[in-house]
């Protein structure tokens, strides 16, 4: 067997390229399927982690309205009571000139002053007795039944409001 070539040690152990080709394709999908699995893990621990922001967001906002709330009431039960004072002061004010237009104007005039002061005190008492919950139905029906007084005194009270911040300027 002379004319044979002898096998060499390397081309024993070489395996055929097809052999080369099914296991990077082997080792290729294993790092694709490795690959997969880890980008599943990454979204599923991101949206963990977006859910825990979120609910932690929503845990403060909450705390932050509530707090507001809480401080919006009691303001507005502070400025309730600094009307229902001024209203009473008002009217007795009005009521200690009362003598005045008298003896100036006329008896007729001054029962209208006590009148209007009579009418000032009790809006003071009936503001006093009222939570925010009734003042606030009871402008609202006032609206409901009287919309074109209503658009009239916010046109006003925004016509003042303009003025008075536009002269302290």
């Amino acid at each position: 067997m002379a004319g044979t070539k002898a096998e060499t040690p390397d081309t024993a152990a070489t395996p055929a390229p097809e052999d080369h080709k099914e296991e990077a394709k082997s080792r290729f999908n294993a790092a694709l399927e490795e690959a997969k699995a880890g980008a599943a893990a990454l979204g599923a621990e991101a949206k963990q982690r977006a859910e825990s922001y979120q609910d932690q967001a929503r845990a403060k906002g909450d705390h932050w309205v509530d707090d507001t709330k809480s401080k919006a009431t009691g303001y507005a039960n502070q400025g309730k009571a600094k009307l229902s004072e001024g209203l009473t002061c008002l009217g007795k004010l009005v009521s200690d000139n009362a003598g005045t237009v008298d003896e100036k104007l006329g008896p007729g005039y001054g029962d209208y002053v006590r009148s209007a002061s009579k009418k000032l005190e009790d809006t003071a008492t009936k503001l006093d007795s009222k939570s925010l919950e009734e003042l606030g139905e009871d402008s609202r029906e006032f609206v409901r039944t009287n919309p074109a007084l209503s658009v009239g005194m916010a046109a006003v009270a925004g016509y003042m409001f303009a003025r008075i911040f536009r002269s302290s300027k």
